[in-house]
């Protein structure tokens, strides 16, 4: 049987929390005066009512929580968040469409970073701190925030942690899930703040400063600019933020051993981030080195040539979203390269969507494994990664991963397809939807915003953000029958 009392409860907790968060950006848009502050003021307080309502209808719960009811708060929180998130927006009149305030919030939230706005810079103060804030909440997951700052689910948090990490495996710095969320928000935490400074250094205002660092630790991508970075024309600013898109693609885990532990050596021992660097820098050059030939129109030394490819490269690979150039105007083998990158992402983990990196490594390792078992059919050979062997089980459920990741991929292309947009377009906004990468390709390039796609497509692209952020199991398992059936 379902919880229903239980998940109410829970559900209360977390949109409370949510009011709290928009009486932060309330608070900012009070320090600015601008017209957004009586939005903020009237959502704050519709979130607290259904929050306290909520949290009244399972006053007397009992603390049972089963695998099911994990995984409807898990999908019904990020739902509800963007549907409370999204009434700032339309209240202050900065969005009025409902289709384009839904899917702002759960790019926001999902830290897919597409936006339909064309005109960011109207914006008042508090709702682009909002629209920044839903980054770095959904950024390690909200179930996860909020277990790492209230102790309200009890015997549940280990449940909720396996519905909304990310990755085939789930690393825990201590046996109690809430201590280890509250080392990695630590973690989290100090990035920002460290960003926070370094961008300060390098003339962004404070505001600015806040701004972009929440969404760039939470590899989300959204500015308070049309043009992105590329607004604040600064070298130094651009190598800031691609250092920290690159950390904050690795496991934060895997961080906290090594700089708060002592652990160091698991650095560059570690099977994924070798990869995944190995990866990256390969792209980069690869890009760096087309971009500064005479194939390309644009003359650029080799200096920008390398830092607008490393920018671009970590900005897709991390699935950020942050532009400095227009890569549609780049040569197309460097589409190639940046179609792949969209796909894999970041390590497990970490703030990244994507396939994962350390799920290409298992994959490849199980194709050479293929190779010598036709020449050798009655050896063993295990997969190992970071000397565990992968068992059949996890072997299973990476195939069936792969399987529907690119399904879903293929229906999205399919329905976007049909809604109008091209081919080559629908397959980049379907991918970048479900890998949370934000910019595509075509009209929907980082030169762009989404405004144009319709109304049903925004609805599709957010279902989409919604499935790839919560790997895909957590949210399309609410569809099939048996999860509904009493046994």
């Amino acid at each position: 049987m379902i919880n229903k009392a239980l998940i109410f409860r829970i559900m209360g907790s977390l949109i409370l929390i949510e009011a709290g968060l928009l009486v932060l950006s309330l608070c900012i848009g009070l320090l600015y005066q601008e017209y957004d502050i009586s939005a903020f003021l009237y959502t704050s307080l519709i979130a607290a009512t259904i929050g306290l309502t909520l949290r009244f209808m399972g006053r007397k719960a009992e603390n049972r929580m089963s695998r099911r009811d994990g995984y409807i708060v898990v999908a019904s929180a990020w739902t509800v968040f963007s549907i409370i998130g999204m009434l700032p927006y339309m209240l202050s009149g900065f969005i009025p469409n409902l289709a384009d305030a839904f899917f702002e919030t759960m790019s926001g939230f999902t830290a897919t970073g597409a936006t339909i706005l064309d005109n960011i810079e109207d914006g008042g103060h508090g709702l682009l701190f909002w629209r920044s804030m839903t980054q770095w909440v959904g950024g390690l997951g909200i179930v996860f925030f909020t277990i790492a700052i209230l102790p309200i689910f009890g015997l549940g948090e280990v449940k909720l942690f396996a519905a909304e990490a990310t990755g085939p495996t789930h690393d825990k710095l201590h046996p109690r899930i809430s201590t280890t969320a509250q080392r990695i928000w630590t973690v989290y935490s100090g990035l920002t703040l460290l960003c926070t400074a370094l961008l300060m250094l390098g003339g962004m205002d404070w505001y600015d400063a806040i701004c972009h660092s929440l969404t760039c630790t939470a590899t989300g991508g959204f500015s308070n600019y049309q043009d992105s970075i590329a607004h604040f024309h600064s070298a130094y600013i651009e190598y800031v933020i691609i250092i920290f898109m690159f950390i904050c693609s690795i496991n934060f885990t895997l961080i906290y051993q090594c700089f708060f532990q002592g652990h160091l050596t698991r650095f560059w021992k570690d099977t994924e981030l070798k990869w995944f660097t190995i990866i990256v820098g390969g792209a980069a050059v690869l890009c760096g080195f087309t971009l500064y030939s005479p194939s390309y129109d644009v003359e650029l030394s080799l200096e920008e040539s390398f830092r607008q490819s490393l920018f671009q490269v970590v900005s897709v690979v991390s699935t950020t979203g942050y532009a400095t150039a227009d890569y549609n105007l780049w040569p197309h083998v460097t589409w190639s390269v940046l179609c792949l990158l969209m796909f894999m992402g970041g390590c497990a983990g970490s703030t990244v969507g994507g396939f994962k990196a350390i799920r290409i490594v298992m994959l490849s390792k199980l194709s050479y494994n293929e190779f010598k078992h036709i020449l050798h059919p009655n050896s063993v050979l295990p997969v190992r990664i970071n000397d565990h062997v992968i068992d059949s089980g996890m072997r299973s459920t990476l195939i069936a991963f792969f399987y529907i990741y690119i399904i879903t991929v293929i229906i999205g292309t399919i329905l976007f397809n049909f809604m109008g947009l091209a081919f080559s377009e629908s397959i980049g906004v379907s991918l970048s939807c479900v890998s949370n990468v934000g910019p595509a390709f075509g009209e929907f390039g980082p030169a762009f915003s989404w405004s144009h796609l319709p109304d049903a497509g925004k609805f599709l692209a957010s279902f989409l953000m919604l499935i790839g952020r919560l790997e895909i199991f957590s949210v399309l398992l609410l569809f099939t029958p048996q999860f509904w059936r009493n046994r």
